[in-house]
């Protein structure tokens, strides 16, 4: 079994703590995804499963084996990098078999292991060919087939679509996650794009400034963020957000701080009265409606035939995006009321930032 266990797992360069304390559980063929911005540990996290990189304290175990001791080479796993990492001298045959001759795999298996894979990654024409004269999709395939043929116990991703287009992007995007299904085995994968990790992911593990903020499926977290950054980062375009106060004599009352009042579902929030509050709504939640209580002055919009996005501002400034399918006759500089169904409001702490659901 290739289930991977983080267990309290900690890296630190001198006095910089940059993974503090993981504790993470991805079960065996579980395709697990890490995301999050630039700087939160992704890629430093997903070198220490690898054993690229030293750990502070914790452990990692794979399947039932600790390895923290244990060299790169001998814990089973293959790794794919953004950069592809192909040696330009061989051919694309050469490049899939030497990690399999590096450990005396017989001839007849090289051979026949480099047929299946390569008819799997449809690479099978190229395989004479060397990497300067394949496309950057097709170096990835290439990539992606040397860390096959080694038949790993775990397959570890580095941004590996990062430096493609965007259409290959989304088709490398089915490919990989195909080959998943096919093969069954855990996956873990690297990304700072959420809608890459929304798509492909079994489940995906939110990480910020070396902190896991949260862990599960990826509809649990977009419907039902812990903290106000999950909400923020999980969804495109990002979560609206309005600052306020709970009413003095109505708790279901919130006052933003644009002088509007909002009326709460009753029993979903465990707010409190007079406490500061921050409310979430995603932009294709808010519609323009001549009912609606929020005023917000258009500062662009975007048409895009099948969708159509408005930006603007309300009172305070505070900014929000709003999503309306098809086309729309609203324009920059013009006033528009907004609404939204209360029962798909997020409410959160202004404090603390975390969710305020009722239990």
């Amino acid at each position: 079994m290739a289930n991977v266990e983080l267990k309290n797992l900690k890296k630190a360069y001198d006095e910089a703590e940059v993974i503090r304390g993981i504790d993470m559980q991805i079960e065996h063929g579980e395709f697990c995804v890490f995301v999050g911005p630039s700087g939160c540990g992704k890629s430093t996290l997903l070198r220490m499963i690898s054993g690229l990189e030293g750990i502070t304290s914790g452990d990692i175990v794979i399947g039932d084996d600790v390895v923290n001791a244990i060299a790169a080479a001998d814990r089973g796993l293959a790794m794919v990098f953004q950069s592809y990492a192909l040696y330009p001298h061989m051919t694309v045959r050469q490049n899939l078999s030497f990690g399999l001759e590096n450990i005396n795999t017989p001839r007849a298996e090289i051979t026949e292991k480099i047929k299946q894979v390569a008819a799997m990654l449809q690479i099978d024409q190229l395989l004479e060919r060397r990497p300067k004269d394949l496309s950057g999709g097709q170096r990835q395939r290439v990539a992606i087939g040397r860390a096959v043929v080694r038949e790993p116990r775990v397959f570890l991703f580095d941004e590996p679509l990062s430096n493609l287009d965007a259409e290959l992007r989304v088709g490398m995007r089915a490919e990989i996650s195909a080959l998943h299904k096919r093969l069954g085995n855990t996956m873990i994968y690297v990304t700072h794009d959420q809608v890459e990790a929304m798509t492909m992911a079994d489940k995906i593990a939110v990480l910020r400034l070396g902190v896991l903020e949260q862990f599960g499926r990826p509809l649990d977290l977009y419907n039902e963020p812990e903290n106000l950054f999950v909400a923020g980062f999980i969804g495109s375009p990002k979560m609206n957000f309005m600052t306020g106060s709970i009413d003095g004599a109505d708790r279901s009352l919130l006052t933003l701080d644009t002088g509007e009042e909002i009326r709460l579902p009753e029993g979903r929030f465990s707010h409190q009265v007079g406490q500061s509050v921050t409310l979430g709504v995603r932009p294709n939640e808010l519609q323009p409606t001549d009912e609606g209580v929020l005023h917000m002055e258009v500062a662009s919009v975007e048409q895009l035939g099948s969708d159509s996005y408005l930006y603007g501002a309300l009172g305070d400034g505070t900014r929000l995006t709003v999503h309306n399918p098809g086309q729309t006759r609203v324009g920059a500089g013009d006033q528009v009321r907004l609404g939204a169904d209360p029962g798909t409001f997020h409410l959160f702490d202004t404090a603390s930032t975390l969710t305020l659901r009722a239990s």
